[in-house]
């Protein structure tokens, strides 16, 4: 018997800052907070208890870097990115953020897609911005000759949430809206490498386990959803990351659980029949070997 997908209840913008700063120093915040926030990276970096844990939240965020670098993880994928990049997390999904070196600067911003709506009423924003994908790249960098409008927008953007008076909607939805823009312009520009077709495969059953490892751990099923023999994907995925489909999928399961142990109330033994049907002891015996830590050691580790 398959088990439904418990939906795990993500980070709210409040949730985030006790996730990212612990209970010992309170961010100044505007009252629409929970709609559209930025702020300075340089003015907040020292109190951000890294590294932080795997989580989902309710809203869409980028962070742009203006000096200094960076480690944080989309998915599967983990990122390391510096000077005049930008970094794309939609919403929902798995995220950690395992460092930011101390002279890091730029800017941090979320925003809930709800700002949007009177926009895009039937189609949703990100279907405009592919960046904004959970199967796409979330790196985009920006050369010095296109920096100058990049910056102009951020900086408008700060001035109007410092303000604090009230919620211009559609100024913060078009100030957005040129930022995107722009980073779509670039994007298109841009000279990209061309995907050979082991990574293209790759790329493909990675998606495929952020969307359905609750409903299969089988190496054999994700491969009938790509219309190739388990033997082929266990190929592309060797000769992309040096992993076998196996040990992917083994990845994703880790992701997952420990998001679970830290985002939800579900006992130990809940969360192994999560992913499969065999003992309890035997999922936390898995989760020690991969993490040297059980699950019951994880849930209880500090954080912040």
């Amino acid at each position: 018997m398959q088990h439904e997908k418990q939906k795990i209840a993500p980070l709210s913008p409040k949730e985030l800052n006790i996730h990212h700063f612990g209970t010992e120093w309170k961010m100044n915040i505007a009252d629409f907070h929970h709609l559209f926030h930025i702020n300075r990276i340089e003015d907040v970096r020292a109190k951000i208890k890294f590294p932080l844990q795997p989580h989902r939240k309710t809203v869409y965020d980028f962070v742009f870097l203006t000096q200094g670098k960076s480690v944080r993880s989309k998915g599967l994928h983990k990122y390391e990115f510096g000077k005049h990049t930008f970094f794309f997390l939609p919403a929902y999904q798995i995220s950690t953020h395992e460092y930011m070196s101390e002279d890091a600067q730029g800017f941090f911003c979320h925003f809930d897609a709800e700002i949007f709506n009177k926009l895009f009423p039937h189609s949703p924003f990100y279907e405009e911005f592919p960046f904004w994908q959970f199967a796409e790249e979330p790196l985009i960098t920006v050369e010095a000759e296109q920096l100058e409008p990049i910056m102009n927008i951020l900086c408008r953007l700060e001035k109007e949430y410092l303000s604090n008076k009230s919620f211009h909607t559609q100024l913060i939805t078009a100030y957005l809206l040129a930022l995107f823009t722009e980073v779509k312009i670039i994007k298109k520009s841009s000279q990209e490498t061309h995907k050979n077709a082991a990574l293209r495969v790759t790329e493909r059953y990675k998606t495929l386990l952020s969307q359905y490892i609750y409903q299969t751990n089988k190496v054999s099923e994700y491969a009938s959803m790509l219309a190739i023999t388990p033997d082929h994907l266990n190929k592309c995925v060797k000769a992309t990351i040096g992993k076998t489909s196996q040990e992917l999928l083994a990845d994703m399961i880790i992701l997952e659980a420990k998001v679970l142990l830290k985002q939800t109330n579900l006992s130990i033994s809940e969360i192994a029949f999560k992913f499969s049907e065999t003992n309890p002891s035997d999922f936390s015996r898995f989760f020690k070997n991969k993490t040297q830590l059980s699950p019951k050691e994880f849930r209880q580790m500090v954080t912040y």
